[in-house]
């Protein structure tokens, strides 16, 4: 069990790092440019374990490393199955691919007309603007393209996008995301939105970013007047692990939200991450004390190498069971999982439904009681005598 979610229980501060000025670590550039990328440069840190020096050597062929100091402290390491370590150290186990697993889990590349634009739903439309993120999560869906470590040489056609969504009047609501958009320059982020909001039949645009959990040091003021210059601008978040809500996350989830930014969050039920009770309810709490609705948990995608992450999706169904009826509903995420081969995103739900018949719906609660809901039967007209007396007992 988690310890009580109040404020003083949340990291925050320098921890390897005392000696970076202030004025440095909250600089989102220094952070890039300090970012843990080699082998070498973890070991200087943490005492990798033979599995996780055989993944940073496969790295350079799948996806690379990546993490920032602001969330390479939040590792624990005396723990080699940190939850945070979990998500970004590679391991050996990345190097096997089980007979499910691809390369594109949930078929892009085939949905996509144009370079950077996914067209999988008839309304909505993914935007790529980016192969680059602040640090690399280890089971990535994109991991094919991300960072560049196969090849897969994604250039951003920012101009061709734009094209498709303005031909395309059906489209009324765009996800931007990458890599990460919120790593491009405020001078790109500016002119993007700014082309977006020009075109009559986007009703939604939305940003998809984990730079609030890597790099809170990016939500400057700078970034806050451009998203309340074009806004209203969505943005989904990826918190997976309560360890991430930190003091400096939350700061920063407060300058979006006071920008105009409604913010939702959309989780990876993960192996030893947050596929337990009591962890992903800890998170959900402190997404919510940040002033962020948590949205999805997904299933992880069957991502080649990440079979040593993938939580089974039973745990993720006994998980939304267990918070249904025992915390806030909005508190309570939808488990998806996202159709292998591009079938989009499946609300998968425990039942609480029993039986439906003519005459009725038999339900089970979070309890495990079962209820009757009736439905509609033919009506019969009220007699004024049904009411005599009604009043009186209520009233008295």
């Amino acid at each position: 069990m988690y310890p009580r979610d109040g404020l003083d229980n949340w990291q925050s501060g320098h921890d390897l790092w005392p000696d970076a000025p202030d004025e440095d670590w909250n600089n989102w550039f220094w952070q890039l440019q300090n970012r843990l990328t080699t082998m070498g440069q973890l070991e200087e840190h943490l005492e990798l374990t033979p599995e996780e020096r055989e993944g940073c050597l496969f790295a350079d062929n799948k996806l690379a490393v990546a993490i920032t100091p602001y969330f390479f402290n939040l590792i624990d390491r005396e723990d080699p199955d940190c939850p945070i370590r979990r998500q970004v150290v590679p391991r050996g186990a990345e190097m096997y691919a089980s007979p499910e697993e691809r390369l594109d889990p949930v078929g892009e590349d085939e949905h996509s007309p144009t370079p950077g634009i996914v067209h999988r739903y008839p309304d909505r439309v993914l935007f790529l603007v980016t192969d680059r993120c602040a640090a690399y999560c280890r089971y990535c869906t994109r991991s094919r393209m991300v960072s560049n470590a196969q090849d897969y040489n994604f250039h951003p056609a920012f101009e061709k996008g734009l094209q498709y969504l303005t031909d395309h009047t059906e489209i009324r609501d765009v996800l931007i995301s990458g890599g990460d958009p919120l790593l491009l320059s405020d001078q790109k982020l500016d002119y993007l939105l700014g082309r977006l909001r020009e075109i009559p039949h986007l009703e939604f645009i939305r940003i998809g970013t984990r730079i609030p959990i890597f790099l809170p040091q990016r939500i400057t003021d700078g970034l806050q007047e451009i998203l309340r210059a074009h806004g209203p601008i969505w943005m989904s978040l990826h918190a997976n692990h309560p360890r991430e809500c930190t003091l400096e996350l939350k700061n920063a989830c407060e300058k979006l939200a006071f920008a105009g930014v409604p913010l939702g969050n959309q989780s990876v039920l993960l192996r030893g991450v947050n596929d337990d009770e009591d962890t992903m309810q800890s998170l959900l709490h402190r997404l919510l004390m940040m002033r962020v609705r948590p949205y999805y948990l997904y299933q992880c995608d069957l991502i080649t190498g990440s079979s040593h992450l993938r939580a089974d999706p039973r745990r993720g169904l006994e998980i939304i069971r267990k918070l249904r009826g025992h915390t806030s509903g909005y508190a309570v995420p939808q488990f998806v999982i996202d159709a292998p081969g591009g079938g989009g995103k499946v609300p998968i739900n425990p039942e609480y439904v029993e039986q439906i018949t003519e005459k009725e719906i038999t339900l089970r609660n979070f309890q495990g009681r079962v209820y009757h809901y009736p439905l509609d039967q033919p009506s019969a007209l009220l007699r004024k005598e049904d009411f005599e007396g009604a009043f009186e007992e209520v009233f008295t």
